[in-house]
Protein backbone atom coordinates (compact mmCIF):
# COMPACT_ATOMS: atom_id res chain seq x y z
CA UNK A 1 0.00 0.00 0.00
CA UNK A 2 2.92 2.41 0.73
CA UNK A 3 4.66 1.97 -2.63
CA UNK A 4 1.43 2.61 -4.43
CA UNK A 5 0.62 5.71 -2.18
CA UNK A 6 4.52 6.73 -3.09
CA UNK A 7 3.99 6.21 -7.33
CA UNK A 8 0.80 7.73 -6.73
CA UNK A 9 2.59 10.53 -5.35
CA UNK A 10 5.45 10.32 -7.85
CA UNK A 11 2.46 10.65 -10.71
CA UNK A 12 0.87 13.79 -9.61
CA UNK A 13 4.47 15.51 -8.94
CA UNK A 14 5.07 15.18 -12.46
CA UNK A 15 2.18 16.14 -13.99
CA UNK A 16 2.05 19.30 -11.43
CA UNK A 17 5.76 19.96 -13.11
CA UNK A 18 4.40 19.24 -16.37
CA UNK A 19 1.62 22.24 -15.86
CA UNK A 20 3.90 24.29 -14.33
CA UNK A 21 6.54 23.89 -17.21
CA UNK A 22 3.85 24.81 -20.01
CA UNK A 23 2.36 27.67 -18.07
CA UNK A 24 6.04 29.12 -17.69
CA UNK A 25 6.50 28.63 -21.89
CA UNK A 26 3.52 30.07 -22.34
CA UNK A 27 3.71 32.69 -20.23
CA UNK A 28 6.99 33.86 -22.59
CA UNK A 29 5.56 33.31 -25.44
CA UNK A 30 2.60 35.84 -24.47
CA UNK A 31 5.12 38.31 -23.81
CA UNK A 32 4.51 41.43 -27.07
CA UNK A 33 2.20 38.57 -29.16
CA UNK A 34 0.57 40.44 -31.78
CA UNK A 35 -2.70 40.01 -30.38
CA UNK A 36 -2.46 42.63 -27.91
CA UNK A 37 -3.92 39.71 -25.20
CA UNK A 38 -2.86 37.48 -23.12
CA UNK A 39 -6.50 35.71 -23.55
CA UNK A 40 -5.42 33.59 -26.42
CA UNK A 41 -6.55 29.65 -27.34
CA UNK A 42 -3.46 27.16 -26.69
CA UNK A 43 -3.10 26.45 -30.58
CA UNK A 44 -2.96 30.11 -30.92
CA UNK A 45 -0.08 30.45 -28.41
CA UNK A 46 1.49 27.40 -30.29
CA UNK A 47 1.98 29.08 -33.44
CA UNK A 48 3.06 32.30 -31.75
CA UNK A 49 6.82 31.96 -32.68
CA UNK A 50 6.38 29.86 -36.07
CA UNK A 51 7.73 31.62 -39.01
CA UNK A 52 4.96 31.22 -41.24
CA UNK A 53 2.15 32.96 -39.24
CA UNK A 54 4.37 36.29 -38.09
CA UNK A 55 1.84 38.69 -40.59
CA UNK A 56 -1.12 38.53 -37.84
CA UNK A 57 -3.74 41.32 -38.50
CA UNK A 58 -6.20 42.23 -36.01
CA UNK A 59 -9.82 42.26 -37.13
CA UNK A 60 -9.85 46.75 -37.18
CA UNK A 61 -6.50 47.43 -38.75
CA UNK A 62 -7.40 44.74 -41.64
CA UNK A 63 -11.29 46.84 -41.88
CA UNK A 64 -8.99 49.95 -42.25
CA UNK A 65 -6.78 48.72 -44.90
CA UNK A 66 -9.36 47.68 -46.82
CA UNK A 67 -11.24 50.39 -46.02
CA UNK A 68 -8.34 52.73 -47.61
CA UNK A 69 -8.36 51.47 -51.26
CA UNK A 70 -5.11 49.71 -51.15
CA UNK A 71 -4.78 46.44 -52.42
CA UNK A 72 -4.99 44.27 -49.70
CA UNK A 73 -4.34 40.34 -49.29
CA UNK A 74 -6.36 38.92 -46.40
CA UNK A 75 -5.59 35.09 -45.32
CA UNK A 76 -8.39 33.65 -43.22
CA UNK A 77 -7.24 30.45 -41.01
CA UNK A 78 -7.85 28.77 -37.87
CA UNK A 79 -4.67 27.13 -35.99
CA UNK A 80 -6.94 23.54 -35.52
CA UNK A 81 -7.92 23.83 -39.37
CA UNK A 82 -5.49 20.64 -40.87
CA UNK A 83 -5.72 21.97 -44.50
CA UNK A 84 -4.63 25.38 -43.25
CA UNK A 85 -1.54 23.59 -41.48
CA UNK A 86 -0.53 22.18 -44.70
CA UNK A 87 -1.67 25.49 -46.90
CA UNK A 88 0.20 28.19 -44.51
CA UNK A 89 3.39 26.81 -44.82
CA UNK A 90 3.00 26.26 -48.89
CA UNK A 91 1.48 29.84 -48.97
CA UNK A 92 3.63 32.07 -46.74
CA UNK A 93 6.92 30.99 -48.85
CA UNK A 94 5.63 32.03 -52.22
CA UNK A 95 3.64 35.41 -50.79
CA UNK A 96 7.63 36.40 -50.20
CA UNK A 97 8.96 35.25 -53.25
CA UNK A 98 6.50 36.99 -55.09
CA UNK A 99 7.17 39.86 -52.97
CA UNK A 100 3.75 39.85 -51.67
CA UNK A 101 2.43 41.19 -48.21
CA UNK A 102 -0.93 38.72 -47.12
CA UNK A 103 -2.43 39.61 -43.68
CA UNK A 104 -2.94 36.60 -41.55
CA UNK A 105 -6.45 37.07 -39.40
CA UNK A 106 -7.01 33.99 -37.03
CA UNK A 107 -10.65 33.76 -36.91
CA UNK A 108 -10.23 31.00 -34.59
CA UNK A 109 -10.06 33.92 -31.95
CA UNK A 110 -11.98 36.14 -34.10
CA UNK A 111 -15.08 34.42 -34.62
CA UNK A 112 -16.99 37.14 -35.65
CA UNK A 113 -14.74 37.62 -38.79
CA UNK A 114 -16.79 34.18 -40.38
CA UNK A 115 -19.90 36.52 -40.80
CA UNK A 116 -18.30 39.59 -41.58
CA UNK A 117 -15.91 38.37 -44.86
CA UNK A 118 -18.18 35.38 -45.98
CA UNK A 119 -15.59 32.94 -44.53
CA UNK A 120 -17.43 29.34 -45.58
CA UNK A 121 -14.26 27.40 -45.09
CA UNK A 122 -10.54 27.70 -43.75
CA UNK A 123 -8.04 28.50 -45.06
CA UNK A 124 -9.32 31.49 -47.42
CA UNK A 125 -7.39 33.67 -49.55
CA UNK A 126 -9.40 36.71 -50.34
CA UNK A 127 -7.30 39.68 -52.02
CA UNK A 128 -9.57 43.42 -51.70
CA UNK A 129 -8.72 46.64 -54.20
CA UNK A 130 -10.76 49.54 -54.18
CA UNK A 131 -12.77 48.62 -50.47
CA UNK A 132 -14.53 45.55 -52.26
CA UNK A 133 -13.32 41.77 -52.31
CA UNK A 134 -11.85 41.36 -55.80
CA UNK A 135 -11.33 37.10 -56.15
CA UNK A 136 -11.01 34.27 -53.11
CA UNK A 137 -9.24 31.12 -53.10
CA UNK A 138 -10.28 28.22 -50.81
CA UNK A 139 -9.28 25.71 -49.12
CA UNK A 140 -5.31 23.58 -49.37
CA UNK A 141 -4.25 24.73 -52.94
CA UNK A 142 -1.71 23.54 -54.61
CA UNK A 143 1.45 25.71 -55.28
CA UNK A 144 0.50 26.61 -59.15
CA UNK A 145 -2.68 27.52 -58.10
CA UNK A 146 -1.53 30.10 -55.36
CA UNK A 147 1.00 31.17 -58.24
CA UNK A 148 -1.36 31.74 -60.49
CA UNK A 149 -3.59 33.73 -57.97
CA UNK A 150 -1.40 35.99 -57.20
CA UNK A 151 -0.43 36.98 -61.13
CA UNK A 152 -3.64 36.87 -62.57
CA UNK A 153 -5.65 38.51 -59.45
CA UNK A 154 -2.82 40.42 -57.27
CA UNK A 155 0.05 41.11 -59.47
CA UNK A 156 -2.55 42.00 -62.68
Amino acid sequence: MKKLAIVGAVIVLLFAGIIILTNMKNSEKLEDNPYGTKNLKQSTIDLLDDENYQNIILPDALAKKIESGEGVVGYFFSPECSHCKNYTPKLMPIADEMDIQVDQLNILEYTNEWDTYNITATPTLIYFENGEEVARLEGDAPNETTRQFFNDVVLK
